[in-house]
């Protein structure tokens, strides 16, 4: 974070010697009214705690039950800590502007926002293509699953997804701070988004909006496709199993990542792939809370309720924890 912070300070600095005027942006949130404020800062502050301490608790039962130590799991654990990360980036910055009263945001803490933003929000798409992954090799390659899936091999996927996805923040970071930013600062939102940051900017930003496609593809469409062929061979081999208990046994370790795939993907598509035509400031921001917080919080629960060794391992864990205080 500190490289970041160094190189939008630099950046920031070389464009104060050329005149560039704008130094703070106004985050104008989803209300301006007082009373619908308070409403919104307590739903969302319960929200956020809720999101922390489920995936909190899901990474801590994942580490102390050893019969969750297995790829899948692994995955899990990171898909958590990378949802608390993601909400981490918005939430409370738009909590602390609702609490002092406040809209602003630095130059370089919202460009610093935007690119957390993005890193966590490609880093669960990732790890989400991974999860599927994960899944095909367990069903339909299960004689070679310890194989395939050592430990090595997860340790591997789990660094090309943060090398990826910091490769593409960085990208959009650095043409983002090379833009000049004019008399509007306003950002029709209550955080700082790549797209609408664009729209402020009085510099030519084609090449911006041409790696923002290039890379937005590639970061959306990749992780889907291989989520989409995974499932496909995935259905093929459950399809083929005789019994109807081995068929729903094979398909329930399958059923929470769908879950939070379909929710994940679902509001990131309505935020960022529907038609500009169909866009409007309320519904963006609705679909944005959605897929920022809804989805994170929600993740724990769908983990923990469908998933008998879940909810065994986070019974120990509130157990050991609760004879531990007595």
């Amino acid at each position: 974070m500190c490289s970041v912070c160094w190189f939008l300070k630099s950046t920031k600095n070389m464009k104060i010697e050329n005149q560039t005027i704008i130094s703070e942006f106004l985050l104008l949130g989803l209300s301006e009214q007082l009373e619908q404020q308070l409403i919104l800062f307590g739903l969302f502050l319960v929200m956020y705690l809720v999101t922390a301490v489920g995936n909190i608790s899901i990474i801590l039962a994942i580490g102390s039950d050893s019969h969750l130590h297995s790829p899948m799991y692994f995955f899990v654990a990171n898909l958590s800590f990378a949802d608390i990360c993601f909400i981490s980036t918005t939430v409370p910055k738009m909590l602390a502007n609702i609490w002092n009263q406040s809209q602003t945001i630095s130059y370089e803490g919202c460009l610093t926002q935007m690119h957390f933003f993005m890193t966590f929000g490609a880093l669960d798409d990732f790890l989400l293509g991974v999860m599927a992954y994960d899944r095909y090799v367990a069903i339909c390659r299960p004689l070679h699953y310890a194989t395939v899936m050592n430990p090595g091999i997860c340790v591997l996927l789990l660094a090309l997804c943060w090398i990826l996805t910091n490769f593409a923040a960085f990208l959009h970071t650095f043409l983002m701070a090379g833009l000049t930013f004019c008399a509007e600062n306003s950002i029709p939102h209550f955080f700082c988004d790549l797209t609408p940051l664009l729209s402020l900017s009085c510099s030519d930003t084609s090449t911006n909006q041409l790696m923002l496609f290039i890379v937005g593809s590639m970061v959306l469409t990749a992780p889907l496709t291989l989520i989409v062929i995974s499932y496909v061979h995935i259905i093929s081999a459950i399809l083929r199993i005789p019994s109807t208990s081995g068929r729903w046994k094979a398909f329930s370790t399958c059923g929470s990542h769908l879950t939070v795939v379909s929710l994940f993907y679902g509001a990131a598509i309505g935020v960022y792939l529907c038609p500009p035509s169909t866009h409007s400031a309320g519904k963006d921001r609705i679909a944005a809370v959605f897929y920022t917080v809804v989805t994170p919080m929600l993740n724990p629960f769908i983990y923990s309720l469908r998933n008998r060794d879940m909810k065994t391992a986070l019974g120990k864990l509130f157990l050991s924890r609760k004879v531990l205080s007595s």
